[in-house]
Order: C-alpha cells, then structure tokens, then sequence
C-alpha cells in the first residue's frame, strides 16, 4: 500500500500515558523519539499540553503537560525530520498555553474532541493555526456520535477551519470494517479540502485491521504506538502499519530494537493489551473504564461475572 500522500502519527507517549499517568522517564521518551525519527515516522506525538491551573503537576507527569523545556530535554541533538505533536482537550487546556509556533519546538497541535463540542474545537483548532501550527481535530468516541449530529459536525469543520485532518477515533475499540468504510465515506462526503485520519483501539483486536481498512476507504493520517501501548487494550501496533505500507522511506528496524531494549522491560512491570474484560466493554460499546477497574481487583479474570454485570447495565 504505497501513497504518497499517507502520512503516519506515532502516539507511543501520548496514548501510552494514560496507563501510568504520563511518568514516562525522559530516557524512554528519548528512545523512542530516536526509533521514531530514525524510523522515518512522519510525525510523533509527545504527550498532552494540559494548563496546570486546570490539571494537578501532583498527579501527572511532565507529559501531560509538555513544557517547552522539557520536550527540548528530550529530543535535543537528535537527528530528525519527524515533526512532533502534542494533543489538546477541550476544557483542559486555555489559550495561553499554546505559544507561538515560532517560539517552539512542537509543528502541530491536534485537538481532541467530542461531537457537541464541536464549536470549541474549531475556536481551539483556529487558535492554533493562526500561531502558526499545522492542525487537525479527532472526533473522539464516533461509536456514540448520532448520525445527524456528525453530518453538522463535520460540515462546520469543513466550512469554519483550515486543519489538515479529521480523525476517525474509535475510542472504545469498537467499531467494526464496515463502520470504518461507513465512516470515511461520510467523513469524505463532507471534507473536501481535508484529509481523513483514523485512530484505532484494540480491545477487540480489530485496531490494525480497521486501519488497514481506512487506508483502503482512504484515510491518509494513520495514528499507531509501539508494540500497541496505549489505554487499557491498547493501539495499532506501529510495527504491524510499517510492515504493511510500502513505502520506503520508512525502516522496521529502529521501531524493533527499542521494542527489545525498552518495551519488552516495561510490559513485565505495567499491563496493556488484548484481555477479554476491554472486549466485553467494546462489545457493549462502552468506555473500557469498568474493565480497568476490574483489573486491579481480585476478580481481574472473573470474566462471565463481568460480561454479566455489563449485560445488566445495558439493560438498565
């Protein structure tokens, strides 16, 4: 699947944060900075910038917040074209906090949002692009977005912003191939001077099938993480999207040398992945948080018990 215009996200510390709340050593960030820029990645995302009146320095690391200072830390003398992002939510971030492009080292501000706020992450989204920043907007939980309520969405976005991409995030694992074909259609239809993105969660291990199948519907922003670390089921595995896309500007190896030397360590020390507790909530299409619950107790592998109490919820 060689194209030219794909471009690929790399949202190993972003995404893999919000296991261990963004405690990242600066060692690691600058590990997989070096495999991710050796890789030939186009882009990675460095973490979340958080406003510190909002979010607590006591209970998350420096990579919800990405200061200046420490981003510089990470990646000085570093050789590399990759540009690097951060990722801003709604009502957790203000304007100040965002500088101008000039005045730092980050290329592009990705704004995370759900469907009724919309009008937030345009006012956001332009904020950034008139600092200089490329942009995009991930539209978080399309599973639960009402049809209607996407086509208005996607429509003033189109109309109101000059980001370069709209993202499919399917932040609870679960969607399936025809939802994505579904999906970029619709994103499609409406974005006509847009690319389409897409963000997959693995809790039914469907993440790097569902890329693969934006691609083919034609989705050219591509977010994965190394060896999938990322929330609760974790990601598209990096490593499996390079494998597949054809195009040789990108390398293999430097992503499996610091699978080996960094994550094969820290898997034995913090859990993600494919368990059955994160595809019981997709099925249900529902936030994994219940199932994160459930692997910190002593009925972490009570999986009738859990599939049961989700059953009545739902029913409720």
């Amino acid at each position: 699947m060689f194209r030219e215009e794909i471009k690929v996200l790399d949202c190993t510390v972003r995404d893999g944060g919000l296991i261990n709340n963004h405690y990242f050593e600066d060692d690691f960030v600058r590990n997989v900075y070096k495999a991710v820029a050796a890789s030939g990645v186009d882009y990675m995302e460095i973490g979340y910038r958080c406003s510190e009146n909002i979010m607590s320095r006591d209970e998350f690391g420096k990579w919800k917040f990405c200061k200046e200072d420490d981003v510089r830390r990470a990646i000085d003398g570093v050789e590399s074209n990759t540009k690097l992002s951060v990722m801003v939510d709604i009502g957790r971030v203000e304007k100040d906090d965002i500088l101008p492009c000039k005045d730092s080292v980050i290329d592009m501000i990705r704004v995370a949002t759900y469907v009724k706020d919309t009008d937030k992450a345009i006012d956001l989204a332009n904020e950034a692009f008139d600092k200089g920043y490329e942009t995009t907007i991930n539209i978080m939980a399309i599973s639960r977005a009402l049809d209607n309520e996407l086509d208005e969405a996607l429509a003033q976005i189109e109309e109101e912003t000059k980001v370069l991409a709209v993202y499919i995030v399917d932040s609870f694992g679960g969607l399936y191939s025809e939802n994505v074909q579904y999906l970029a259609g619709k994103y499609k239809k409406f974005l006509k001077t847009k690319e389409v993105g897409i963000h997959g969660h693995n809790n039914q291990q469907l993440a790097y099938a569902n890329t693969i199948q934006g691609i083919i519907e034609g989705c050219n922003y591509l977010d994965a993480t190394i060896y999938g670390i990322g929330r609760a089921a974790g990601n598209c595995p990096l490593e499996l999207l390079l494998g597949f896309l054809k195009n040789p500007k990108f390398n293999l190896r430097p992503i499996l040398d610091v699978i080996s030397k960094d994550f094969l360590p820290m898997r034995e020390k913090i859990e993600w992945g494919y368990l059955i507790p994160y595809a019981i909530t997709a099925m249900f299409n529902e936030h994994p948080r219940a199932a994160m619950a459930l692997r910190k107790t002593d009925k972490k592998d009570e999986f009738l018990e859990f599939y049961e109490s989700m059953s009545a919820i739902n029913i409720d």
